[in-house]
C-alpha cells in the first residue's frame, strides 16, 4: 500500500481543530497540526468563510488525500447544536471543494479507535494522540480532536480503499 495522507477536522465555530497524518501500510506518522480560530464578535457568514478559507490553506499546503471529519452531536442547547452544525458543513465544503472524499465519524467511533473506549476523556485522548504519533507534547484539545479523527480513519474502512476509487464511489452515492 502506497503512502496516503488523512486529514482530519474537528469542527466549532469558535474553534476548529484540523491535523494531518500519514499511513504507510500499518504505520501512521505526524505531519502537522492546529486550530482555526473565528473572530466570535464577527458575523455568522465571516466566521463561516474564516473555517472555510483556513482549511483551503490547510488543504492547498499539506495536499491529504481524504479527509475525514466528526460528526456533530445533538447538544443540550438547540442553538449551539445548529451553529456547530454549520462550522462543519462550511469544514466539509472546504474538503468536498478540494476533491477529497469525506468520512465521518462520531466522537465515540473516534474515542474508541484511539483510546479503546468510547467514553475517553479529552485527556485522555491527547495522550493516546501524543503516544501513537510519538510527539513530544500534548497537542492542543481541538489539534487532538482532530488528529484522533484522522488515526480513526487511518484504522477504518475507507482507508484501505484507493483514493480514487474511493471518490468515484462518493460521487454516485
Amino acid at each position: 500500500m502506497s503512502c496516503v495522507r488523512i486529514l482530519g477536522i474537528d469542527p466549532g465555530l469558535g474553534l476548529t481543530g484540523y491535523g494531518v497524518i500519514e499511513k504507510d501500510g500499518a504505520s501512521i506518522a505526524y505531519v502537522a497540526s492546529g486550530r482555526i480560530r473565528t473572530d466570535e464578535k464577527a458575523p455568522l457568514a465571516a466566521r463561516l468563510a474564516t473555517i472555510l478559507q483556513g482549511l483551503a490553506e490547510v488543504v492547498e499546503h499539506f495536499d491529504p488525500a481524504q479527509a475525514a471529519v466528526e460528526h456533530v452531536f445533538v447538544n443540550v442547547n438547540p442553538r449551539s447544536t445548529l451553529l456547530l452544525g454549520q462550522a462543519r458543513g462550511a469544514a466539509i465544503c472546504a474538503a468536498v471543494t478540494a476533491g477529497l472524499p469525506v468520512a465521518e465519524y462520531t466522537a465515540l467511533q473516534v474515542k474508541q479507535a484511539v483510546v479503546g473506549q468510547g467514553h475517553a476523556s479529552k485527556e485522555q485522548v491527547q495522550e493516546m494522540v501524543k503516544r501513537l504519533l510519538r510527539l513530544s507534547a500534548h497537542p492542543a484539545t481541538d489539534a487532538a480532536d482532530a488528529l484522533a479523527c484522522a488515526i480513526c480513519h487511518a484504522h477504518g474502512g475507507l482507508g484501505a480503499m484507493p483514493a480514487k476509487r474511493r471518490a468515484r464511489v462518493r460521487r454516485l452515492a
